[in-house]
């Protein structure tokens, strides 16, 4: 069986002050040419943390400053052989702190603000489409940790490893 690397990264949901959600139309693989959430690979180099990665991405991506308290762990993800590439491990954050503009095009993409009723109409990755916007809809107050299995060549199969509710439920 061929080897192939394991990559670690975050994903962060921002909304500006309506409610929507701030989405970059990727210039670079992965995803590139379709809309997915802010995120990047964590600095494995220098030991970052998933909620220190997340605060770097946030400032990085839009120039919004957020800490650890501004930020919610609703997810962790591990993908396996995703495009047949990688496998990925994935922590999707939900910023509690809202932009109240646009943030300027970078050398990833330019952003936009969506519904989250557009974003079905948005090209997206299936992935996406399949897995990470349900998982936000059904977890983004609460925690779950599951694991898809993207092989290409078969249907994405994803399994709960784990699910607890928002405290509050």
């Amino acid at each position: 069986m061929e080897k192939i690397p394991y990559k670690l990264a975050v994903l962060v949901f921002v909304e500006n002050t309506a409610g929507e959600h701030l989405l970059l139309l990727r210039a670079k693989p992965p995803n590139l040419g379709v809309w997915s959430p802010i995120g990047g690979k964590l600095e494995t180099a220098t030991g970052e943390s998933p909620f220190e990665c997340a605060a770097r991405e946030t400032f990085e991506e839009t120039g919004l400053r957020v800490g650890a308290h501004d930020l919610h762990l609703f997810a962790m993800i591990a993908e396996k052989a995703y495009e047949g590439q990688a496998h990925w491990l994935m922590f999707l954050f939900r910023c509690k702190v809202r932009l109240a503009a646009l943030p300027p095009a970078i050398s990833e993409g330019r952003f936009a603000f969506f519904s989250r009723t557009a974003i079905e109409t948005l090209p997206i990755p299936e992935t996406d489409r399949k897995a990470l916007w349900p998982i936000y809809d059904r977890h983004r107050d609460g925690f779950v940790a599951l694991k898809a299995d993207c092989a290409p060549g078969k249907p994405i199969a994803i399994e709960v490893e784990q699910a607890l509710p928002h405290p509050r439920d």
